[in-house]
């Protein structure tokens, strides 16, 4: 389910912000597109952003935490190149598209996390 509303979260970022783009033959193909790249968005912040973190740590301690953007912008950034190299129909032209686009997808999960049912812990 949350690769989905992940898909979802990149369509609406393709749709608001101008330097993503998304293309390719039909719905069908688009949606699928979406899906691949969420899953290479979710393995980029599994495997390769905890390693931003640590080597730029000291980074995030000066600047109160502000780097965490800009990390989460090239994250995003870095998605859209493999994406790109991969054809799969998504593209991110630039670092204030993927700037703009991270802060969408990243309010897009927040709000699906709080609309999600939680699950009771056991007592």
């Amino acid at each position: 389910m949350r690769l989905i509303v992940t898909a979802l979260a990149l369509w609406l970022a393709t749709w608001i912000v101008s330097g993503i783009s998304l293309y390719g033959d039909s719905a069908l193909a688009k949606f699928l597109s979406l899906v691949v790249v969420a899953l290479i968005f979710t393995a980029v912040n599994t495997f390769v952003k905890p390693i931003i973190m640590a080597v730029g740590c000291a980074l995030y301690v000066l600047t109160l935490g502000l780097f965490g953007l800009v990390v989460n912008a090239l994250m995003f950034w870095l998605t859209g190149w493999v994406s790109e190299q991969l054809s799969l129909g998504f593209a991110v032209d630039g670092f204030w598209s993927a700037f703009w686009g991270a802060i969408i997808v990243w309010l897009a999960m927040w709000v699906f996390d709080l609309l999600s049912p939680r699950k009771q812990a056991s007592e």
